[in-house]
């Protein structure tokens, strides 16, 4: 979420006023009427002509600067913002009605100088959005943590800090802000907006099922093309009755690949049972007999079976201890979640969804 950057323009046009064109002589007078009317009108040629005209006629400083004022207004209201600013600038405007129009005039070097060295809330908000964007990420890391450290930790403000540490790939930062936009605001709506966000991660199809398992478990899966993606990788990683859900979440579907995922779904879910069984017993298939078990709904056999694929510390540990927290999510057993969650290697590729599993299973009810 932005900040709009029209918000940013308010204040600088009602500051902008319409000034008064007495005490000037007739020429200017009649020139600053003139570029009143057209900016009323929305006429940026006839504002241009007018100002021109009160330009060359004014004579001394009280002209000059009233012609001034009545650029500023005239050029905002035709949406001529660079224009505006350097009239302004040129009768000693404030910084606070400068900087804005230099922003909305993409002017943002300029509006950036100017902002650094003007007090408040909406000068500090101007500076981070220009470095954003200038697509200086770092740049607004930074200006949002000032922003936050003044002013407080506002939603919005996170969620622009956020955004910026995932441009700027600080995973690790972005994690911790969003542990504390969710830790205060648990609603699917806060998940789907961070959820659908990460689907654009690159991960491998383990952590992109656990990730599919968290958004059904939030609310937010909801497209059809998701539902398929989500039976696909359950049913290649062994978790058939999740992928007929998740199917049937679909309302079916007469293309050859919804009819291909739905047969082999269902023959999936035939056998799950004695394969659970099958493949439990033995710590070499014991995760994805774990697998099995978590798709039958059976979480304590689940947990057990990924115990067992944990314990023989092979290539599927991690994932095991993903999972085994997803069983005990969906068992009621929050802290053996959690452990299960801490335990998982950051390196491995499953660290980011294990953090966000794990904040899921600490915020939840």
């Amino acid at each position: 979420m932005k900040i709009d950057a029209r918000l940013l323009i308010a204040a600088s046009l009602l500051a902008v006023a319409t000034p008064a064109v007495a005490a000037v002589s007739p020429a200017v007078g009649k020139a600053l009427n003139a570029a009143a009317a057209a900016a009323k009108s929305r006429n940026a040629a006839g504002v241009a002509a007018a100002i021109g005209q009160a330009r060359a006629a004014a004579t001394t400083a009280e002209e000059r600067e009233k012609t001034a004022q009545m650029a500023g207004f005239a050029f905002t209201a035709v949406g001529q913002f660079g224009q505006a600013a350097a009239a302004l600038e040129q009768v000693g405007a404030p910084c606070n009605q400068l900087g804005p129009l230099y922003y909305r005039a993409g002017q943002m070097d300029k509006a950036v100088a100017i902002a650094r060295n003007c007090p408040g809330e909406a000068s500090q908000i101007m500076v981070a959005q220009a470095m954003t964007r200038q697509g200086n990420h770092k740049a607004a890391i930074a200006a949002y943590n000032k922003l936050i450290a003044s002013n407080g930790a506002k939603p919005v403000y996170l969620e622009n800090l956020a955004g910026a540490q995932f441009k700027s790939g600080d995973k690790k930062g972005y994690l911790a802000t969003i542990n504390r936009l969710i830790k205060s605001d648990p609603s699917p709506k806060r998940w789907k907006v961070l959820l659908t966000e990460l689907q654009g991660h690159n991960m491998r199809s383990e952590a992109k099922l656990a990730l599919y398992h968290l958004m059904l478990t939030t609310g937010t899966l909801e497209r059809p093309t998701d539902l398929q993606d989500f039976a696909r990788l359950a049913l290649i990683n062994g978790q058939a009755a999740v992928a007929k859900a998740a199917l049937d979440k679909t309302g079916g579907g007469t293309d050859p690949m919804s009819q291909k995922l739905a047969a082999a779904a269902a023959a999936g879910v035939a056998k799950e049972g004695p394969e659970a069984l099958k493949l439990s017993a033995s710590p070499a298939t014991a995760f994805k007999g774990g697998n099995a078990y978590l798709g039958l709904g059976d979480y304590a056999k689940a947990m057990a079976a990924y115990d067992k694929a944990i314990a023989a510390n092979g290539l599927d540990a991690d994932y095991a201890r993903v999972f085994k927290g997803i069983a005990a999510v969906k068992g009621g057993q929050k802290a053996a979640a959690i452990a299960a969650f801490k335990g998982v290697n950051e390196k491995s590729g499953m660290g980011e969804i294990a953090g966000l599993w794990s904040l899921y299973a600490a915020t939840r009810g």
